[in-house]
């Protein structure tokens, strides 16, 4: 079936292509906007936990409270965005995101702190599916989707590569910068939004007004009684909170399953789930970006901790990632034609399983030079992983769905950071010591690369499939 195309603008044909690349610079910006904010997050996090008085294991609710927002509404962002208009949903969304950043800022108590992450992870939750649908309707299937992709993906894995250099200088300075910088980069993207964005046209959704609200609430449950689960079972293998939890999350995925079945517009279309390679794309999304997370997370503490690097060091350190912006934008979209996007997906893949696996080698003496190559490693593997990722997602799935669609892979890759980060700590300070030492960090590494070789086992698998599914 050929994908219905849709006006952007009020201009005539030689305006399209103009119209589109504004849309975007636009979505692009704001996935860039995301990306940089929870990486800074990641950097800032000892400065943060030691100004306000938050314990080592509770320090990651910082991240998770905003993955798994971000995870819980992801679908329902992108079905309310499918139904009231992507372009509205995008801008509202943005505008919470700015004022929540702003609030973060001035926390004095960790509590508020953590509440504001989760407000400013459910508009990122609408924010991304909204901007996603927005990207992939203003593009026709074809070369011109295929470079808006690479590109869209580059930029937005920039974002979580340039923001651990950003956090760094940042936090050197003031750790509250980290959240007043996104919130003013925010209110910019909203302005440009406002000038540069389509109106919403009925022919965007044949459900307007209509989207599953109890879902996306019952799905937000799951998520965050199953993280918070597992982290109180690891902390105390008898935890009643932490088995009461995981029996939580249970009975809210069973409600959700079926009401889901009843329900006249549910929250994921039927069939979306297993269209094209959708399940294959969101289960690499969430294993590849729930090994980096951790890998971020615990190597930060190492960096810091262990070894006394600053907060700017560390930063700088993490610019050697930044060869993904020259590979992404110039080489990735070449590759993906000549091969096909999880060919080169299932490349990146392997480089980052090498580059993760090389951290389990440093020891107490390691310097810069000792963590190079997997830094350098893990920028390739952002570079032809983003891009051919989201750009796979789509494939065979009809444009009314791609908000959802995107929620769904969107949704894995949150879900992933924050069952990442939340792993990691539970192995991290596994121990019976007051003060972790090399070999706490270096168990805690194995969990990034032991997902890291799962998500390789994945794409090897999806390629099987991809090539079948050609042949047929």
């Amino acid at each position: 079936m050929s994908e219905p195309q849709v006006s952007i603008g009020a201009g005539g044909p030689s305006d399209q292509p103009k119209r589109a690349w504004a849309v975007l610079s636009v979505v692009t910006g704001a996935l860039f906007l995301e990306g940089i904010d929870i990486a800074m997050l990641n950097v800032a996090i000892p400065s943060i936990a030691w100004d306000i008085g938050l314990a080592p294991e509770s320090a990651h609710w910082v991240i998770s409270a905003y993955v798994l927002a971000y995870a819980g509404f992801m679908i329902l962002g992108g079905s309310v965005a499918d139904a009231l208009g992507r372009s509205r949903v995008f801008l509202a969304a943005l505008a919470v995101f700015a004022a929540f950043s702003l609030v973060g800022g001035l926390a004095q108590e960790p509590w508020i702190l953590i509440t504001v992450r989760f407000v400013t992870g459910a508009a990122a939750g609408f924010m991304t599916p909204a901007g996603f649908g927005l990207l992939t309707t203003a593009f026709p299937v074809g070369a011109a989707r295929n470079k808006a992709l690479a590109i869209y993906g580059a930029i937005g894995a920039s974002g979580f590569l340039m923001g651990v250099v950003a956090g760094g200088l940042l936090t050197e300075l003031d750790w509250r910068l980290v959240f007043i910088a996104p919130a003013t980069l925010a209110l910019g993207s909203f302005v440009t939004g406002l000038i540069s964005l389509p109106s919403d046209l009925e022919g965007w959704s044949t459900g307007r007004g209509r989207f599953d609200l109890t879902g996306g609430l019952l799905l937000t449950g799951t998520l965050v009684s199953v993280v918070m689960g597992v982290v109180s079972v690891g902390d105390e293998i008898g935890s009643p909170v932490g088995w009461s939890a995981l029996v939580i999350a249970v009975l809210l995925f069973a409600a959700f399953t079926v009401h889901q079945q009843r329900s006249a517009n549910p929250l994921i279309p039927v069939g979306l789930l297993v269209s094209g390679l959708l399940p294959w794309v969101g289960s690499i999304g969430l294993l590849f970006i729930g090994a980096f997370f951790a890998w971020q997370f615990v190597l930060t503490l190492y960096l810091q901790d262990l070894l006394g690097w600053s907060a700017v060091q560390t930063g700088i350190a993490f610019a050697a990632m930044g060869v993904e912006l020259l590979i992404a934008p110039t080489l990735t979209p070449w590759l993906t034609t000549r091969f096909g996007n999880v060919v080169v997906m299932t490349i990146g893949l392997i480089a980052v399983t090498i580059g993760f696996a090389l951290t389990l080698r440093l020891d107490s003496n390691a310097g810069f030079l000792d963590l190079l190559p997997s830094l350098l490693l893990l920028g390739v593997a952002f570079a032809f992983i983003y891009g051919p990722l989201t750009a796979s997602a789509v494939e065979g799935v009809e444009a009314r769905h791609h908000g959802v669609a995107g929620g769904i892979v969107y949704t894995g890759f949150q879900f992933g950071a924050a069952l990442g980060v939340s792993i990691a700590t539970i192995v991290l300070v596994g121990n019976e010591h007051l003060v972790l030492d090399l070999a706490d960090y270096r168990r805690a590494l194995i969990v990034p690369a032991v997902a890291a070789a799962l998500a390789l086992v994945v794409g090897v698998m999806a390629g099987v499939r991809s090539k079948q599914e050609t042949q047929a």
